[in-house]
């Protein structure tokens, strides 16, 4: 085994702090701080110290590795990218105000990567003629950006970060799939190796398009994806990816629609009160502006409406609220009192799965201090496309089994995605088939947040003392600590030269002048597997070995704790 360098701590670039820094929300946050991992540059962008680094490092090695072994090729791509590809593909507007955009001196625009699926594609354009030179999957692991308009929770949600993108390229479909599986067996050895909790979850494909996308999310209190998980089945999906199906009912007996008073009821809340019926007897319908033109929403009366999904659904289109503005010279529409039967054509109805046709409802008249009852979906107004857009809650059935689903906050730390044409038709990435006629590739894309992997693990793996890393990601294998005498200083390097001769990776805290007590807090902060402590033994040559994880101490000679630690 190689010979490991030491790391004094008197020489190492890495102040603790006793406190939590004053901006930090979430704990990965603040011991990554405390501990001297890593350091605020400015909002949304961290310098990495030396053991920060290394954590990086051991990140990057363990998907790197895992990546070689499916034959994917590494390469390096710039980061700073011109417009035109992403303009051709349609991105360079759909990312909006999150895409760093630039100019040179000359004025060409240019924007930092978020994504490279556009250069990823014209590189295999000049390098690929033939189905012979397919398939072949590239990666690269490289800063991306993204302008965040509040970055927060420390390296969670930077405007800089470290990610692995891969992107596959095969002449067909199946082949796209082949790739698909092997990036997702790769990334259960990535997240399992790197002793990360993982969900692998059904997901949206967003503004990177694609047939098919699932998330590997990590759950913590920190997270900013909710998913939801089935406590009967294997089913697991971000609560943005759930859909249901439609379910119409039997409306043949139901009752004319007839309009009723309801004075001063111009919300969910005063009308269920008014008429005594629960809020899920209601029909609530939302007005929004898709690109100026307005849509209502529809959904009921107990639910409410999840605009992610609705932009969603209309993107690239802008989506916003209607205003009060939006109501003047619009006798159609009575602002408190809107119902989907008397909109005409001029507004678009989209509703929630569950106003299926059959279903009836007490809804708007669309006259002021008046509601109708007995409306019926398909009977007396219809539906123009039905999305699920409703905010999923806790309990909400299962859309396989029908059993009462979970809900978790996560941390999304990869994402895979069978993208399909999409950017090969845009870019025209064609190669010889074996027929001899041109064949359209087919591509998929494949991304891990390799700093974000640091963060959910400094989530999921740490105590009331400090930071708990695992010994595939930990800066060293061993924490030794002199207790402060010359002798136990002596004896602490002396086994740490011993240790780092047989292959360990050993950080000393030889510091002069500081005190045992925090000498220990410090080991217990930093989190390494192991910490062996010289102490008040040291002259008879023994030590004392701790599992920082088990808490688990023992006394051993010098030579029992090399062999416990060599093993």
């Amino acid at each position: 085994m190689a010979n490991a360098p030491v790391q004094r701590m008197s020489k190492l670039l890495a102040k603790t702090l006793r406190d939590d820094p004053a901006d930090a929300e979430v704990l990965s946050h603040k011991l990554l701080v405390r501990a001297g991992y890593v350091r605020r540059t400015a909002a949304g962008l961290w310098s990495w110290l030396p053991l920060g680094k290394k954590v990086l490092s051991n990140v990057e090695r363990i998907v790197r590795e895992e990546m070689d072994a499916i034959g994917a090729q590494e390469v390096t791509l710039p980061a700073l990218l011109p417009r035109e590809p992403y303009e051709a593909t349609g991105r360079w507007d759909e990312y909006g105000p999150e895409l760093f955009r630039l100019q040179d001196r000359k004025g060409g625009d240019y924007l930092l990567g978020p994504t490279h699926e556009e250069i990823f594609t014209l590189l295999v354009k000049d390098q690929a003629s033939s189905y012979k030179d397919l398939p072949v999957i590239l990666y690269q692991i490289q800063n991306k950006y993204r302008d965040e308009a509040r970055p927060r929770a420390g390296i969670l949600r930077g405007r800089e970060f470290l990610m692995k993108d891969s992107y596959s390229f095969d002449v067909a479909d199946e082949g796209l799939a082949e790739s698909y599986a092997l990036h997702r067996a790769a990334y259960q050895r990535v997240f399992e190796r790197l002793g990360l909790d993982y969900r692998i979850c059904a997901a949206t494909a967003g503004a990177m398009g694609g047939s098919r996308s699932e998330e590997f999310l990590a759950p913590a209190e920190a997270g900013e994806d909710t998913f939801a998980d089935c406590p009967n089945c294997d089913f697991a999906a971000n609560t943005e990816a759930i859909t249901y199906a439609l379910r119409p009912v039997d409306a043949a007996d139901a009752p004319a629609a007839e309009d009723i008073p309801t004075p001063d009821t111009p919300t969910i809340e005063t009308l269920a009160a008014s008429l005594g019926v629960p809020a899920s007897a209601t029909l609530k319908n939302l007005l929004v502006k898709v690109d100026g033109a307005i849509v209502a929403v529809g959904v009921p009366g107990d639910r409410e409406v999840d605009m992610d999904k609705v932009e969603a659904h209309f993107a690239p289109a802008a989506v916003e609220l209607v205003t009060a503005e939006d109501f003047v010279g619009r006798p159609d529409l009575v602002r408190g009192y809107v119902g989907p039967q008397g909109l005409g054509e001029k507004v678009k109805y989209i509703a929630d799965p569950r106003v299926a046709p059959g279903t009836a409802w007490i809804t708007g008249a669309n006259r002021e201090h008046t509601h109708a009852r007995n409306v019926v979906a398909g009977r007396d107004f219809e539906v123009d496309a039905y999305v699920d857009v409703v905010v999923v809650r806790e309990g909400d059935p299962c859309p396989t089994c029908g059993t009462g689903l979970k809900l978790d906050r996560a941390i999304e730390i990869g994402h895979i995605f069978q993208l399909g044409r999409k950017y090969t038709d845009a870019l025209k990435l064609d190669v010889l088939g074996q027929n001899g006629k041109p064949a359209r590739v087919t591509m998929g894309s494949y991304g891990i947040g390799v700093s974000r992997a640091v963060a959910a693990l400094a989530e999921q793996h740490a105590d009331e003392k400090g930071l708990v890393w695992s010994k595939e990601v930990a800066p060293a294998d061993v924490h030794v600590v002199a207790a402060g005498k010359a002798l136990q200083t002596e004896l602490a390097l002396e086994v740490s030269d011993k240790l780092a001769a047989a292959g360990v990776r050993v950080l000393v805290d030889d510091r002069a002048g500081v005190s045992p007590g925090v000498k220990f807090t410090d080991a217990e902060l930093i989190g390494v597997p192991h910490i062996l402590v010289a102490g008040r033994r040291s002259a008879e040559g023994v030590v004392e070995l701790k599992d920082r994880r088990t808490g688990e101490r023992e006394e051993l000679t010098v030579e029992e704790a090399i062999a416990r630690l060599t093993a």
